[in-house]
């Protein structure tokens, strides 16, 4: 089912690219390789946050096709799982090629649909589809062993298998790139997969589903489901026994009600979950690159990121210095729409957004905070809000302890390297810091004193395909990208026989 946008549906800033694009996503529900209404006949509309106008209306699946989507990944598992390690690899790899060669379109449409500008769009284009070409190579390297007891009485083989059908649960703020790095690895293991993408930003995920199935990915190997109701669609196939494995990208306190679900048939989980990212500045910093890294990590996304650096960790006696930089670097930045050239920050993706991240800002402020730099949403159409450095928190202000998910950057003093640690460490999170040093030897002691995943050493960008990505604490469990990104999506079978040479 495809629903061309309207001229009402669409509102009237939409360019006829960007109205021919929209035209060319499938807008149904993916299932056994076909496109095809919801069985209630619901949809549901995604908005441009831009705007907050209407783009196009998107089937909004019901329990009834979240069970056909896993019967269909159930029907095929075993043939899938037999299909030749380079054949699937080879389909990745056209589907990197195919992505690649459609990078544009792919960008565009995350633009309308989440807001980032074009830019950075393009920016996710190509970190989203080097999933697809890292584990084409992967594919073929899911390597067993064989070897001697110690005994020497027996042989132990050692094989790696596809654990089995998947659901794939998908957030909003990177709508390919949050794809890729689930559905990469479960094709190059050989497992079958529903996927739910947010409904929030569903369409980029349709694209690219479609992509692959022109790469030669057959069909109930991918299903996709969108809905409104997540918990109705997603609840009856965790609860389903074909089910082997469940990946979700989101909010920690999702995220646990999950496991719980997930733990009644003992499934396998990977979880990545919320952040509260310390970006630590030490005295002998360089503050041009500090400052430089601290845009990347702040603005990537508008602050919507799990990796965005939530809380400014600085030396007391370089505070100030940062301070002034980074807001003067904060307030030039330009608003707007994404499609602009001129636009560097876009809009939230929501009004819900909006206004939690000035709520934090105004608790911040009222409790003795001080906005040096913007601090209020910007007046008008979409969901936009002023790029803000906030110094003078108080240590156990709200907006220290949640995820921001925004454009706003509170600043916290230290004395010395002990302080810098207590702080950093003082969340339940631990997905990713920041340290900014000329001292290589305090980068690493901080890498073993902090409690985190990642860390950033005078970077404030890390992500990588090649690199494993993932937390520690409340952060997750589980790692995605790198070589541990396919373990992930299989078990390991020991088959014990007696020694050949001893007969």
């Amino acid at each position: 089912m495809t629903v061309s946008p309207t001229a009402e549906l669409s509102g009237a800033k939409l360019t006829e690219r960007e109205r021919a694009l929209l035209a060319s996503v499938p807008t149904g529900l993916l299932i056994n390789g076909e496109w095809r209404p919801a069985a209630s006949g619901k949809t549901f509309v995604v908005e441009d946050p831009s705007t907050g106008q209407a783009l196009v209306e998107v089937a909004d699946a019901g329990a009834e096709d979240g069970a056909a989507a896993l019967d269909a990944a159930v029907a095929v598992q075993e043939e899938w799982a037999a299909t030749p390690a380079r054949e699937r690899a080879e389909i990745l790899r056209r589907g990197f090629d195919m992505v690649t060669a459609r990078a544009d379109d792919f960008a565009l449409l995350m633009t309308l649909e989440m807001g980032k500008p074009l830019a950075e769009a393009q920016g996710e284009v190509k970190y989203g589809a080097e999933f697809l070409r890292w584990f084409s190579e992967e594919a073929t390297r899911s390597f067993g062993r064989y070897s001697t007891n110690p005994e020497g009485t027996a042989q132990i083989l050692v094989q790696k298998k596809p654990v089995g059908p998947c659901l794939l649960i998908t957030p909003w703020n990177f709508p390919l790139a949050m794809a890729t790095r689930k559905i990469a690895p479960a094709i190059a293991a050989g497992c079958t997969m529903v996927l739910k993408p947010a409904n929030l930003t569903p369409l980029t995920s349709q694209l690219f589903a479609q992509v692959m199935m022109d790469a030669g990915l057959p069909a109930g190997v991918l299903n996709v489901v969108a809905t409104t109701d997540a918990g109705g669609v997603t609840g009856p196939l965790i609860q389903d026994s074909r089910l082997r494995k469940l990946s979700f990208t989101g909010s920690t306190p999702v995220g646990k009600r999950l496991l719980v679900d997930a733990s009644a048939n003992v499934l396998r989980t990977s979880m990545e979950l919320g952040g509260n990212a310390p970006f630590l500045v030490f005295d002998d910093a360089d503050l041009d690159a500090a400052v430089e890294g601290a845009m990347a990590a702040k603005l990537r996304n508008m602050g919507e990121a799990c990796t965005a650096a939530n809380r400014f960790l600085v030396h007391e006696s370089v505070a100030e210095e940062f301070a002034t930089r980074f807001a003067a670097r904060m307030s030039a930045m330009t608003t707007g729409r994404g499609t602009d050239p001129a636009t560097k920050v876009g809009p939230l993706i929501d009004a819900k957004s909006r206004d939690k991240v000035h709520s934090l800002v105004s608790e911040a402020v009222a409790g003795g905070a001080t906005a040096i730099t913007g601090g209020s949403a910007v007046e008008g159409a979409g969901y936009f809000y002023q790029p803000t450095v906030l110094t003078g928190v108080e240590p156990g202000a709200r907006i220290l302890t949640e995820e921001i998910f925004g454009p706003v950057a509170p600043i916290v003093t230290f004395k010395n390297e002990d302080e810098a640690v207590a702080l950093a460490n003082n969340t339940e999170y631990g997905l990713v810091a920041y340290v900014f040093t000329k001292d290589h030897n305090r980068g690493l002691r901080m890498a073993n004193r902090i409690e985190t995943g990642m860390m950033g050493l005078n970077a404030g960008v890390i992500s990588n395909a090649a690199a494993p990505f993932g937390g520690v604490k409340q952060s997750g469990l589980g790692r995605e990208g790198s070589i541990e990104g396919i373990e992930e999506y299989l078990y390991t079978q020991y088959i014990g026989f007696p020694n050949p040479n001893n007969a």
